[in-house]
């Protein structure tokens, strides 16, 4: 008789069920390595501890589940927009825009799962901001509810020069800085308490919370795009090790302790994070503001086509020196060095992303002209966890004041009237209309004459949100930026812009903090409640359907396991109505074996045999088990569509549980039955509840 495994390879109806057996066991391995991995490498660990490293077993990704406000805890507010200063069609754009300046101030916090939502009721417009994981409520309402704030900046020209009393105070400084940084680093290598000494001699104001308690010298998580000279000096320290020797920045010594290392994620959906090496070939056109190439659109086009046609990796940079019309393209042969999602305009960095390391794709048409693209190379983005003590030095912008590339101009938010999107009646393209008050025009104006050719910059919240050339004075108070925009971004530039000019004012009426305790107790609440649900489930079935139902908690298990596996890799964002959802489908995950277990044993009471009869509940069970599954995820569908999160989390629940039920009481429920020996079963009808007639 074979085996198990010899059964996998005959051929035949039964050969095929032991095949699906052995991949839904596959299956379930790898849903429990998703949903316990933690527990898998803990358990891996021990072993190779326990046996001196002779067995290593192969660790798996940890992904946690990415949970709600109401689990994790956090801060909830609600504001209310007054657009009573604003024209009724201009309402819902204007809502929006700050709805998109909340969010973006949000993001300073680093929230995993922040959400923010509009919502107009009884003719009233709210917007919700849900924070997990802040617990700093009074520094979340500061820092959402100021008012937008819109500048229009030029360039600076004009930069201060030190005094020799300055400049001999400024040496003075730095060297007591040196000689105090040479101290501490002896503490250091002298095995000193690294948290300790940041405490006591660290000048990072990062090191003090907002309660004016300090952190030990902790940084938290940091990628090379946040700070990239602590990430260079994490590179060279050790995980688990301190500094060695002085680093030098560009705001003093630093000595740090490198904590922890990891692939930085989305926060989103758990990716890694991934950034890109590439340089680029451009050839502008007349129409491209700044352009000096001469040459028309299609030129352009026929020019970088013939470009691509000989260009490879060991001739791109040559080439780039020699056509590139980018400004320093001769010194820089194209070179964009490592980039990140973000950091490009959107057309070029999706199409940086999407090429494979090695090629050369092109042309891509950007607001600046026609691009060729050589990747070079693509990495997942490192981030590490440090301490850090930094012992300050002083430079010269820390005494003349900060000499940034933009300076303010009179001109604010509160002097424009609206933005909006046109179209451009020559191309069609969408464009971003402004439009000032009386004495905004004139500022306008005085601006745009001053800098006819160069650029100007418009700032909210202290962030670019747009860099416009300045063709020729613009005067009447009116003005177009163009920028070979898209709808969606022209629509985002004017919503942003409306942000900082439309008076509205936003005023806080709920709040609501949820504290982490809550959310665990909530937790434990719910997981008995499933364990609970679960167990009771189970013996219903072993109880009335005994063997089929002993199947069924079988299949109920992986259910279990697959549904899970599914939050986390999704990700779902776990909250307690999610949670509901889940725990309702666990008795809805039976319903269809109910059904096909009821049917079964009505079929084998009138003497058929178990395969016939078998084959005769999932037909005619089926219908009924559709109809039913079908109504439930249309109510879903509607829930998710047009209901609020808590709402929506448990109908997102709720709807996998009922497409994961179906595959589990459908497939794997009756591929079980199918390996259980039908002459073994036909003896034993005390083993389905069957009484023959």
């Amino acid at each position: 008789m074979p085996n198990i495994f010899q059964s996998m390879f005959l051929s035949g109806g039964r050969a095929k069920v032991w095949r699906i057996f052995s991949l839904v066991i596959l299956l379930l391995i790898v849903g429990l390595l998703i949903v316990g991995g933690g527990y898998y490498n803990r358990g891996a660990d021990w072993i190779a501890s326990k046996t001196g490293q002779a067995v290593k077993l192969p660790t798996v990704k940890e992904t946690p589940f990415r949970l709600g406000l109401d689990l994790l805890g956090g801060t909830q507010l609600i504001y209310q927009a007054d657009v009573s200063a604003v024209p009724g069609k201009d309402q819902p754009s204007a809502v929006e825009g700050v709805r998109d300046v909340i969010e973006r101030r949000v993001n300073v916090f680093g929230v995993a799962e922040p959400n923010v939502q509009t919502n107009l009721s009884a003719g009233k417009y709210y917007v919700m901001v849900e924070l997990a994981g802040i617990k700093d409520t009074a520094q979340a309402i500061k820092m959402i509810g100021e008012t937008p704030l819109l500048e229009f900046k030029e360039q600076n020209t004009e930069k201060r020069q030190l005094t020799a009393e300055e400049k001999k105070g400024m040496d003075a400084f730095n060297k007591s800085a040196s000689k105090k940084a040479e101290e501490v680093l002896g503490k250091v290598l002298s095995n000193g308490d690294f948290a300790a000494l940041a405490n006591q001699y660290s000048d990072d104001p990062a090191n003090v919370d907002s309660s004016g308690n300090k952190k030990g010298g902790e940084l938290g998580w940091i990628s090379e795009q946040d700070n990239p000279e602590l990430f260079k000096l994490a590179q060279k320290v050790p995980v688990g090790k301190t500094s060695t020797e002085l680093s030098k920045t560009s705001i003093g010594y630093q000595l740090i302790k490198n904590e922890e290392k990891r692939t930085k994620t989305d926060p989103f959906n758990n990716q890694p994070q991934m950034e890109v090496k590439a340089s680029h070939l451009l050839i502008c056109y007349k129409d491209v503001s700044g352009c000096e190439s001469g040459l028309d659109k299609e030129a352009a086009k026929a020019k970088i086509e013939q470009l691509k046609s000989k260009a490879n990796k060991d001739n791109f940079a040559q080439l780039v020196k020699e056509n590139s019309t980018e400004p320093g393209a001769r010194d820089r042969a194209g070179d964009l060095g490592w980039f990140g999602r973000g950091k490009m305009v959107k057309v070029f960095e999706d199409a940086a992303f999407s090429q494979k390391v090695g090629t050369i794709e092109g042309p891509i048409e950007s607001e600046f002209g026609y691009h060729l693209i050589y990747k070079q190379a693509e990495r997942k983005i490192d981030e590490y966890r440090i301490r850090n003590i930094l012992i300050k030095t002083q430079s010269e912008s820390d005494i003349v004041g900060d000499q940034s590339d933009w300076k303010n101009t009179e001109l604010t938010g509160k002097y424009m009237k609206r933005a909006s999107v046109e179209f451009d009646p020559n191309d069609n393209s969408p464009t971003v209309a402004l439009e000032f008050d009386q004495q905004g025009g004139e500022l306008f104006a005085a601006i745009t004459k001053r800098n006819v050719g160069k650029r100007v910059a418009i700032f909210l919240d202290g962030l670019s949100i747009s860099e416009p050339t300045v063709n020729e004075e613009i005067t009447g108070g009116k003005a177009v930026i163009s920028g070979k925009f898209d709808i969606k971004e022209a629509k985002l530039l004017s919503q942003r812009l409306n942000a900082g000019a439309l008076p509205v004012p936003i005023t806080l009426v709920n709040q609501q903090s949820v504290g982490a305790t809550l959310g665990q107790q909530s937790v434990n609440a719910s997981f008995r409640a499933g364990l609970i649900g679960f167990a009771l489930v189970a013996l219903f079935m072993i109880l009335f359907y005994r063997f089929p139902g002993v199947l069924a908690v079988g299949a109920l298990a992986i259910y279990s396991v697959l549904v899970l596996a599914i939050f986390k890799l999704w990700p779902v964002t776990v909250t307690l109505s999610g949670i509901a959802g889940f725990i309702m489908s666990i008795g809805m995950a039976v319903d269809a074996n109910v059904l096909i277990f009821a049917r079964l044993k009505e079929e084998l009471a009138f003497g058929k045999p178990f395969g016939a009869a078998l084959e005769e509940a999932f037909r005619r069970a089926w219908p009924s088990i559709r109809d039913s599954n079908a109504s439930t995820l249309i109510t879903c569908f509607i829930l998710i569509q047009f209901s609020t999160s808590v709402v929506k989390g448990f109908a997102i629940t709720l709807a996998i549980g009922v497409l994961v039920s179906m595959f589990t009481a459908i497939f794997i429920t009756r591929n079980f039955l199918k390996l259980i020996p039908e002459s073994w079963l036909e003896k034993r009808p005390w083993l389905v509840g069957v009484n023959k007639h």
